[in-house]
């Protein structure tokens, strides 16, 4: 077969030569597109300051008695009546409840059947000595056989002062029928009732005695190494906002097992002590931190890392970028939080927008546009403008 002429070889590249040139630009159009480079953002800066905690640390308190008994039965029965009610003021010897009687009452006469047996007994054994004793004195019997006579009479007294003991100890048990208070107060709560067989010692009525108040409260187990036995506490009544003084008397050795927290009771440096179950407010002196030195931001200027930690955005004022900081917060001053390190004084962050910000990332200060300006002498009022807000300090406190 023989060859192509070369002017039909050149005249087939020449028509190729676009198609070429074509397909190139269609191929170099299915590559991916540069990314458009990351905006410029506008950030709201404050200025870390050192400033002082405002905050009182305030707990809500309830007022207690100073001691409360649970009193109830020192014998087992029936319980037939109950003479008091919840929130009834009692007095030294008021009846508080009964049981049923009648067992006690019977094993009562039981034994006193059992103590004129017993004096019978004796006075028979005294007379059977008296005769052998006047025997003896005329030689008529030996002395052993009076031995015998006199042991009989002593065994026979001795059951005597068995029988009346017994007398007694069951006379006290019916005595115990009938539970009598024996202090002054005030009953706080009834926990048997009528009709209920209760044992020895179950708790029937619980009595609040007259005498001295406390304000008890709790406190977190970060906080109890503060509180301090026998530090001045502020107390004031909720109702009606009186001040009263107090004073730290018991901090509990263990946390509650449910709250983790700790008891605390305050005395109350008061005559007139109010009702129980007041609620008051207590500031414990020992872990106020008002005036202390402090740096504080505001919750907006804080995230959360992915490790679980907080850290804020701060600005690198010589390439105008963002950096995130780990910090470590101790505690909240009103609605600003405490940092307890991190930050120095007098560097910037960001506090609004810190959830769009990436590591790195060009920013600009943001400046609120004006709510009016001037066109020809007539103010014109710009659209959906910000106020203008100025970057504020941190300049308040936290407790710790």
């Amino acid at each position: 077969m023989s060859p192509l002429p070369r002017r039909v070889v050149r005249l087939s590249l020449s028509r190729l030569a676009p198609v070429l040139a074509v397909a190139t630009l269609l191929l170099a159009g299915c590559k991916d597109a540069p990314p458009p480079p990351e905006p410029v953002r506008a950030v709201k800066l404050l200025t870390v300051e050192v400033g002082q905690y405002a905050s009182e640390l305030e707990f809500a308190a309830e007022v207690r008695p100073r001691i409360e008994s649970r009193l109830g039965f020192r014998v087992p029965g029936k319980i037939t009546r109950r003479l008091v009610e919840v929130g009834q003021s009692i007095r030294v010897g008021q009846v508080l409840a009964e049981i049923d009687p009648r067992d006690y009452q019977l094993a009562a006469d039981a034994m006193r059947a059992q103590v004129a047996a017993a004096a019978t007994n004796r006075d028979l054994a005294a007379a059977d000595y008296k005769r052998y004793k006047e025997l003896k004195e005329q030689n008529f019997i030996s002395g052993a056989e009076l031995e015998k006579r006199d042991t009989g009479y002593k065994a026979a007294q001795a059951q005597y002062e068995q029988a009346q003991a017994q007398l007694a100890s069951q006379g006290n048990q019916a005595l115990y029928a009938k539970l009598v208070a024996d202090v002054a107060g005030v009953v706080t709560a009834v926990e048997a009732e009528p009709g209920q067989v209760v044992a020895a010692g179950t708790p029937v009525v619980r009595v609040a005695q007259n005498g001295p108040r406390d304000a008890v409260f709790s406190v977190p187990e970060d906080r109890v190494g503060t509180v301090k036995v026998g530090s001045p506490v502020d107390v004031r009544l909720w109702s009606v906002g009186t001040k009263m003084t107090g004073t730290v008397r018991e901090v509990a050795a263990s946390a509650d097992p449910v709250t983790r927290t700790f008891q605390v009771k305050v005395a109350l440096d008061t005559k007139t002590p109010p009702p129980l179950g007041t609620t008051v407010n207590v500031v414990p002196q020992s872990m106020g931190h008002v005036g202390s030195p402090v740096i504080k931001l505001p919750t907006s200027a804080l995230k959360q890392d992915a490790n679980g930690g907080t850290s804020v955005w701060v600005l690198d004022k010589a390439t105008m970028t963002v950096k995130s900081t780990p910090v470590t917060l101790t505690t909240a001053d009103g609605n600003e939080a405490v940092i307890g390190s991190g930050l120095q004084p007098g560097m910037q962050v960001v506090s609004a927008g810190v959830h769009v910000l990436t590591p790195g990332q060009k920013v600009t200060v943001y400046q609120p546009r004006p709510t009016g300006a001037m066109a020809n002498g007539t103010p014109t009022v710009v659209p959906n403008a910000p106020p203008a807000q100025p970057a504020q300090a941190a300049s308040s406190t936290a407790a710790r």
